[in-house]
This record gives C-alpha cells, structure tokens and sequence, in this order.
C-alpha cells in the first residue's frame, strides 16, 4: 500500500483564498452532510422550543405558588376569588390545574385529587412535547455519521489501486472524519440537553404537586370562604 506524500495531503487539506474552514468543512463532508445538517438544525430547534416552554412561568410560576400557600395556611379566610380569575385565565400549568380544584371545590378529597391527576396527564405530555425528538437524535446522529466515515472509506479504497490517487484518498479522509465528528457533536448536544430538560421538568413538576397538595386539601374539606 502506498503512503500519501505529505505534500499532496497538505494540498488536499488547505482551505483556499476565500473561503472560510467551516465551508470547506461542510463540502467536503460528502453527501451524508446535508441530513446531518437538518438533524442538527431540528436539535436547535427543539432546544429553542423547551427552553421558551419550559420557562417557570409557563409551568410553575412562584409567585402563584406562594399565594396558594398563604391561602392555604389562612384555610381560605383571604378569600378565594382572586385565585379563581388567575386560575380560570389559565396562564400556566399550575393555573390550569388550580382551575380543575376550584371547579370540584367542596366534594371529597379523594375525588378532587382523582380529577387533578387526570388533568395533570395531558399537562405532563404537553411539558414532555420534543424530548423525545432528542432521544432520536441521540441515535440518528452517530448514525449518520457512521454512514459518513463508511462512505469516506469506500472513496479512500477506491483511490488504492495500482496508480493510487492520493488526492481522492485525501478527500475520502476528511469526508470520515468530518462526518464522524459532526454525528457525535449532535449526539452530545442532545444528551445533555435532553439532561438538563428532564432534570428542570422533575423540580418544577416536584414544586407543582406539592402546591396542589395543599390547594387539593383545603377544596377538600370545605368551599373556601369569600
């Protein structure tokens, strides 16, 4: 097998006059370039979407949270009604389920927290809605990059024959290695960002329920006091 002179590999790996290291990246990535570039562009996107969905105020506001408290530790003497107009206009998750104790006020505990958790599903597939795009991205991006580095290889074998083309070598090479590297960049965004995602879901639903515990409590007993 003949060895690539290092002045053809130098010349196959300098970025012309013009043109920037990351458009030489992307063209010589080969074909399997451009749907590791939608996936990544679909990982952006479903990043942007949770980070605006997931903001607290969208789930749990704190502000809302404490006032139920207080309501709460008043046993309903406060009055409920500005609750109720919060809750009835439904800004957030916590608001929305708030809504659904007020509309079964007065009726046993048992059944106010069955209609709570019913209602609290659908708010859940809501919350989770994306993440499972980056579970698939955890897979499709090493795979695609795989396809990648198969596909640079196939074009390395086809400059070994008996007058080797090193030039197509070259380009087989950084094809491989272009491919492999963005598949596991993708793959490695999605990891963690799908991490810290689930990690923020699991506090804000924590301080949810513990809320709604105490608004469920006091419904229970009685129809709070105006």
């Amino acid at each position: 097998m003949s060895t690539i002179p290092m002045t053809l590999l130098a010349e196959a790996l300098t970025v012309p006059a013009g043109e920037s290291p990351l458009i030489r990246f992307f063209r010589e990535g080969g074909p399997f370039i451009y749907p590791l570039v939608a996936a990544s562009v679909a990982g952006v996107m479903v990043i942007v979407f949770k980070l605006i969905s997931l903001r607290r105020g969208h789930i749990v506001p704190e502000p809302l949270a404490r006032r139920i408290e207080a309501f709460d530790q008043s046993g309903g003497s406060e009055g409920w009604e500005p609750l109720a107009r919060e809750f009835s206009e439904g800004h957030s998750t916590l608001a929305r389920l708030g809504a659904v104790a007020v509309k079964h006020a007065g009726k046993p505990q048992a059944e106010i927290a069955h209609a709570v958790e019913a209602a609290a599903r659908g708010e859940l597939v809501r919350i989770h809605s994306g993440i499972q795009a980056l579970d698939v991205l955890v897979t499709v991006g090493p795979l695609l990059g795989l396809l990648g580095t198969v596909s640079g290889l196939v074009t390395v074998f086809e400059g070994l024959n008996d007058t080797s083309d090193h030039l197509m070598i070259a380009h087989g090479i950084a094809e491989a290695l272009h491919t492999t590297i963005f598949g596991i960049s993708i793959a490695v965004g999605a990891v963690v960002a799908h991490g810290w995602f689930t990690r923020r879901i699991e506090l804000m639903t924590s301080r949810m329920e513990s809320v709604l515990a105490d608004l469920t409590h006091l419904f229970g007993q009685s129809r709070p006091n105006a």
